[in-house]
């Protein structure tokens, strides 16, 4: 995880981060999203149309920043990649203003009542078009197609940019941390197929809702899916020594861990338990102690 670089933070400016694409910074800066989520606006500047992707919280000032970037444009879509409240309310106020329609990912809205390392669901997003693996959304000079990519959440997409071979990853793969899984919507099954999937694509950059462009995705997606094989080496090693519950993995996998994200670990580790209970590799036991998972 980066370090969050000293302020002051560019909100509300929008920086151009490639010919065809802006990046509006909200002023929404957490543990959980860094120095804030990323709204990004696709379109040639001097061309007539334009879309916006993760428009972000629902903040006055974001909204007012987001509608400097499109500037005399029409707004073809509001394209979301999931529906966490940092990316997503914002574009039922966008809309009305617009009047673009609300397109890309599926509505989801799950109450988690244990501890969480991201922001809770929106229940306000109602999308026009739900967008599948594949569809594109054009404009003038872009084309933008839709890449699955489940795990993180259920509805999670990408956003690719044909005509730059750039890739708009939501919080798939972020510029400063890695994602969070958690159950019972996130899938670590599903997370690591869609890093797969995107290690067998061939996008020249990510633009992340969080952190940094990454000019060496593919180098970056390995390293992921190194970490998350040896974080599910480590589950497997530590329940070969014992049955053990959730909470005894921990002071082994996460030395010196800040207290205050020991639950986060704890639904991250059983993100992978349950994975491995899927493939046949674990088991859940009850007893009086509680949950003891073991290896089969």
């Amino acid at each position: 995880m980066a370090g969050i670089p000293p302020k002051p933070w560019p909100t509300g400016l929008a920086d151009q981060v490639e010919p065809l694409v802006l990046r509006v910074l909200a002023p929404n800066a957490s543990p959980y999203t860094y120095t804030g989520t990323q709204t990004y606006v696709v379109g040639p500047q001097d061309g007539p149309d334009c879309a916006v992707i993760d428009p972000g919280p629902n903040d006055p000032e974001h909204i007012e920043a987001i509608q400097a970037a499109i500037g005399p444009r029409k707004v073809t879509a509001i394209m979301c990649t999931h529906t966490h409240r940092d990316h997503s309310p914002a574009a039922a106020p966008l809309t009305q203003q617009t009047g673009a329609p609300i397109v890309g990912c599926a509505p989801l809205v799950l109450k988690v009542d244990g501890p969480r390392s991201d922001e809770a669901f929106d229940t306000t997003y109602e999308p026009d078009r739900v967008m599948e693996d594949g569809e594109q959304m054009r404009g003038t000079g872009w084309t933008l197609t839709a890449v699955a990519t489940p795990g993180h959440t259920s509805n999670h997409l990408c956003f690719a940019l044909e005509e730059s071979g750039a890739l708009f990853t939501g919080d798939h793969v972020m510029g400063w941390s890695t994602s969070v899984v958690i159950p019972p919507d996130g899938d670590m099954g599903d997370y690591m197929a869609s890093l797969d999937k995107l290690q067998a694509r061939e996008d020249v950059r990510y633009h992340s809702a969080h952190g940094a462009a990454i000019e060496k995705p593919r180098q970056l997606v390995r390293g992921m899916i190194g970490h998350r094989r040896q974080r599910e080496n480590q589950i497997v090693r530590l329940m070969t020594e014992r049955a053990r519950p959730v909470s005894d993995f921990i002071p082994d996998m996460y030395k010196g861990l800040d207290e205050r994200l020991i639950g986060a670990a704890e639904m991250s580790v059983t993100a992978h338990l349950i994975d491995l209970e899927r493939r046949g590799l674990a088991v859940m036991d009850g007893s009086e102690e509680g949950e003891i998972w073991r290896v089969i």
